[in-house]
């Protein structure tokens, strides 16, 4: 765990021996169950904690999520960035959503196990969330590290965003390329792109990028789409 304590002390970020712990169970417990359901290709623990725990929490470091209450993290997978997220930011609630139910009972049982009470999961399509009234714009923060290209991931979660919140997606360094083509779907969404940060961590090799939209305006009845079609058409 001394990267992850370099890495946390030098974003300034807080911690304590109890997440220190949490973290370690829970890579722990990921490892173990990657034997049988297939969770994630890291198993390497120094890679681990790299590529999924330091650099899930690096948005810490930003008043916009600081600032929030309620996250939802969409196509968690594994738990990533949520788990890592909720450890840090125990005053925070948490809404883990993956379309695979497998997973997320591997989730209950590590946090119910771990002591981690601020995460929840929940099984469901983005476009059947999106729509659902529980759900739709009722969170301060998405985050969002699923493989999709940018259009479709807006579409994915800003129906879920409140106006006067953010999605907050994590990119590599083709973010640039990817933003030209989601413009129209930001804006058509009820968003606003606001920044993008470089993450530059001292002695880590991350080229990731951070995009903070901004929800300006509500989201159109008519999105999300149907189940399939934001992937298959993105809006352009």
């Amino acid at each position: 765990m001394d990267n992850l304590k370099n890495a946390l002390n030098s974003m300034d970020i807080s911690y304590n021996n109890d997440a220190l712990e949490k973290f370690n169970l829970y890579m722990e417990g990921v490892l173990q169950w990657n034997d049988k359901i297939n969770l994630t290709a890291i198993v390497d623990k120094d890679q681990f904690i790299k590529k999924h725990f330091i650099d899930s929490v690096v948005i810490c470091q930003y008043e916009e999520f600081k600032n929030a209450k309620h996250v939802i993290d969409v196509g968690t997978g594994a738990g990533f960035p949520g788990i890592p997220l909720a450890i840090i930011a125990n005053d925070k609630e948490f809404v883990l959503m993956d379309s695979l139910n497998k997973r997320l009972k591997v989730i209950n049982t590590l946090t119910e196990s771990i002591g981690i009470r601020n995460a929840s999961t929940l099984h469901g399509r983005a476009e059947e969330v999106g729509k659902n009234k529980e759900y739709r714009e009722k969170f301060d923060i998405c985050v969002s590290r699923a493989v999709a290209n940018l259009s479709t991931l807006v579409e994915y979660c800003l129906p879920l965003v409140k106006i006067g919140g953010y999605f907050i997606c994590y990119k590599g360094p083709d973010l640039e390329k990817e933003l030209v083509v989601a413009e129209t779907a930001i804006n058509k969404l009820g968003g606003k792109v606001e920044k993008v940060e470089i993450v530059n961590i001292p002695n880590f090799e991350l080229d990731h990028r951070l995009l903070f939209i901004k929800k300006i305006n509500t989201t159109p009845a008519k999105y999300p789409r149907k189940a399939g079609t934001p992937a298959k058409d993105p809006i352009i």
